[in-house]
């Protein structure tokens, strides 16, 4: 994407709507004020034709699907829907605020990727890499190859070490025992792998823990993003929430982004809610987030705002720039936002929830990858890559058309809920009249 005076605009606004309320006590106050909006014809949308998103986000709320929602949209650089509904907390009938702080789970794997790429541009670590090089922990890995008549595991030798590579495309063997019923996922949850005390502390746990398939030959996805964020300390010296603070949520300016939510801004924490057999939605435990965790999730720990989670995806599509800085060169993001797949791998049959990897659909390092959308049955453009989040948030970015979209819910997800992320997507596309 060319970087033009549009978004330099944009970037400029985000920036400027959340320093003006920064306050000498605390320098990462609350941004209430949100950007101003560009109307939806000055970068070829149809307003009327937008207005079915609102609808439909509205719709789900009303149904009481969703407790409450925010989804923000911007293309060429110029914020054109940011938009608030129902309910925060639904007992107290608070409502969504833009400011308003979500569990993004999954959408921190992007940002811990990103971290890995900044590592990466210093020369810390190559894609072929063996991870025992960084791991020396992993030497002894076996590989799952299934039970004898008495139930034991057979194991075997891995084909070839698992590489840095494989770790950051979720097919270098590893399971998360969360998802999964085999012999190893069971081994994930009997160790208790996230009630480890550190990072440190998984990785010794892991290193007990045979591989689920042969590095390579799947994809599986994985605690694979947690072991980056141990390689990022490893690597940077530095533990990961510092690192991330230092370079990627202060220089964007992510003012309510991190791994815990302090007790001044717990007032905008959204409730998450599960829904019952009745699909009603109730209230649900997650992570403590009231002090900093001893081990931070690379792959799921963070909490973020909407417009928070936009600067972060805006510089990606920046290819790397903010605000006249650079984070990542534009050769990183295209190597991270590439798909690494095989094509012996985009069969359908591997993939989490509802995304499998098939012909035109892939991974690249952190998020999955529309890299040939048409086959893959999808209005995207050419290279859109996005993930999502177990409370539903969600989010993509799209270099052909020039489109950044984030959308924040709290409901768990699971196979009644709703499919805002296709369905926005779809609703967004459609009010595209001018490509």
């Amino acid at each position: 994407m060319r970087y033009d005076r549009g978004i330099v605009k944009l970037l400029l606004s985000l920036f400027l709507s959340a320093a003006l309320l920064v306050s000498g006590a605390d320098k990462r106050a609350p941004s209430t004020a949100g950007p101003a909006l560009a109307r939806p014809e000055s970068v070829g949308f149809s307003s009327e034709r937008l207005k079915r998103l609102e609808d439909m986000m509205q719709q789900y709320v009303d149904s009481k699907e969703l407790p409450g929602a925010v989804t923000m949209l911007a293309r060429h650089g110029k914020l054109v829907e940011y938009k608030t509904y129902g309910k925060k907390d639904l007992a107290s009938g608070a409502p969504v605020e833009k400011d308003s702080i979500f569990r993004v789970f999954s959408m921190t794997k992007p940002i811990t990727g990103v971290a890995m790429m900044m590592l990466y541009e210093e020369g810390k670590w190559r894609p072929e890499d063996p991870l025992t090089r960084f791991i020396p922990e992993f030497k002894n890995l076996k590989v799952f190859k299934g039970t004898d008549a008495d139930g034991k595991l057979i194991l075997e030798e891995p084909a070839h070490p698992p590489t840095v590579g494989e770790l950051l495309s979720h097919t270098a063997g590893f399971t998360y025992g969360l998802f999964g019923t085999t012999p190893v996922d069971k081994m994930y949850v009997q160790k208790g792998l996230f009630n480890s005390r550190n990072l440190q502390e998984m990785i010794e746990k892991l290193s007990t823990i045979p591989l689920l398939y042969q590095p390579g030959s799947e994809w599986v996805y994985s605690v694979s993003v947690d072991i980056q964020g141990y390689l990022v300390e490893k690597l940077s010296g530095q533990p990961l929430g510092d690192f991330l603070e230092q370079r990627i949520f202060g220089p964007l300016g992510m003012k309510d982004t991190g791994f815990w939510v302090p007790a001044d801004k717990t007032n905008r924490f959204v409730t998450a809610y599960n829904a019952n057999a009745k699909n009603e939605l109730t209230p649900t435990t997650t992570l403590n987030y009231s002090r900093p965790p001893t081990m931070p999730m690379g792959g799921g720990g963070l909490v973020s705002t909407a417009l928070d989670y936009m600067t972060f995806a805006q510089m990606l599509l920046n290819k790397g720039a903010f605000n006249g800085k650079h984070l990542l060169s534009p050769s990183s993001v295209a190597l991270m936002s590439a798909n690494h797949l095989p094509d012996k791998l985009l069969t359908g049959q591997f993939g989490i929830g509802r995304h499998f990897m098939r012909p035109g659909f892939g991974f690249g390092w952190d998020f999955a990858v529309f890299f040939d959308p048409l086959v893959a049955g999808s209005a995207v453009g050419k290279g859109t890559y996005f993930w999502e989040g177990a409370a539903g948030t969600w989010f993509w970015v799209d270099p052909a058309n020039d489109i950044v979209f984030v959308g924040m819910i709290q409901r768990m997800l699971e196979p009644r809920s709703p499919d805002v992320n296709f369905l926005s997507r779809v609703a967004v596309y459609q009010a595209l009249v001018e490509p």
